[in-house]
């Protein structure tokens, strides 16, 4: 198994010593407490207001509209989780530098309401996700077979919250991707995957002479034309609509894009459906062609924090997305892009949120 340096010094030798471990072990099994303490002193705003100052329980529970005994149990769990510090002689509560990243760090904020608004409740039920190979926390929100079709109908909240963490992960990379997508002045691009056309709106903006095809599901289809109506170049952003998870449907090939474009879309289907999906897309193309698949592969991040946050992403996919797929090393997309009669002609590590883009040749 190839890993990137730091992610093979986290992942091949112990480093905690017993009390460490057992401490880490009692960690996890209060995980879903940490968690929700955690979120709750961000959202009554005490560790906002700690970060402007010292307070003592009597003035954090008046200021966030909270009983003296509410507070205490918050602060006390706080204390034992590293979000903030006690002065004794004071009795003065200090934020500490975890605080300042669960308040500040805009990516565990996002990671904080997606987990919130859409795991949560879902994740009760992985031991059958696990077992059934079928994404069993779903029927939280609804009877879809995965979480794509029901996107349009997900509670206000679960889709900003889902949105959010999609839109956060990808829009970093674009603006970096940009121009190794454009390096070979492509005329017609197809945005597989799509979405709402965030990626497409840029690539239009970047070329105005490109024309781009978003290939996704018809609903979302749909909510991609919404979302770009007003889009002075929304004219050259075309929309097909289809269901490729059926071996049967076919990219469109009228098109003749000079790029297939996959961003964070490969992730959402198990391996034989990503190799069927590589096989009808190499149908399409021809020597100028290139596929560029852009993934957040979790052996190729130079931080580990990088890597934890993708493997617990996977169990996403297990129990609620689809039942099948999950956050991938990267060795499993260059076996499977050879098992499709594509070949990898150079890969880009290191754009945005730890993205790779890996450019395929026929």
């Amino acid at each position: 198994m190839n890993l990137f340096p730091n992610i093979e010094k986290a992942y091949t030798r112990e480093h905690l010593n017993a009390r460490e471990a057992q401490r880490m072990a009692e960690f996890i099994a209060f995980g879903p407490v940490v968690f929700q303490v955690s979120r709750l002193m961000i959202k009554f705003g005490i560790l906002d207001r700690l970060r402007e100052k010292a307070m003592t329980l009597p003035q954090i529970a008046e200021a966030a509209g909270l009983s003296e005994y509410a507070a205490k149990v918050l602060m006390e769990a706080s204390l034992s989780i590293g979000t903030v510090t006690i002065d004794p002689e004071k009795d003065e509560y200090h934020l500490t530098n975890v605080g300042w990243f669960l308040l500040t760090d805009k990516s565990v904020r996002v990671n904080i309401d997606f987990n919130h608004d859409v795991n949560y409740e879902g994740f009760f039920r992985l031991e059958e996700a696990l077992k059934e190979g079928r994404p069993a926390g779903l029927t939280h929100f609804g009877s879809w077979p995965t979480i794509y079709e029901g996107l349009s109908s997900l509670p206000p909240q679960v889709q900003a919250s889902w949105f959010g963490f999609d839109h956060h992960y990808s829009d970093l990379s674009f603006a970096e991707a940009l121009p190794i997508v454009f390096a070979g002045k492509p005329r017609h691009i197809m945005d597989v995957g799509g979405n709402t056309g965030r990626f497409s709106q840029q690539c239009v903006a970047y070329d105005l002479d490109v024309e781009m095809t978003i290939v996704d599901l018809p609903q979302q289809i749909g909510l991609m034309k919404e979302a770009v109506k007003e889009d002075p170049n929304a004219g050259r952003i075309h929309g097909y609509g289809t269901n490729l998870l059926d071996p049967s449907n076919e990219f469109p090939e009228a098109v003749h894009p000079d790029v297939i474009w996959m961003s964070q879309f490969l992730d959402c289907f198990s391996e034989p459906q990503i190799l069927s999906i590589l096989q009808r897309a190499a149908r399409i193309m021809d020597g100028h062609t290139r596929l560029m698949i852009m993934e957040t592969f979790w052996d190729r991040q130079k931080f580990e924090t990088a890597a934890f946050c993708l493997t617990m992403t996977s169990l996403y996919f297990t129990v609620m997305a689809n039942g099948n797929s999950k956050m991938y090393h990267s060795d499993d997309f260059i076996k499977l892009i050879k098992e499709a009669g594509l070949e990898v002609e150079a890969i880009h590590d290191g754009l945005g949120q730890g993205h790779s883009i890996i450019i395929c040749k026929k």
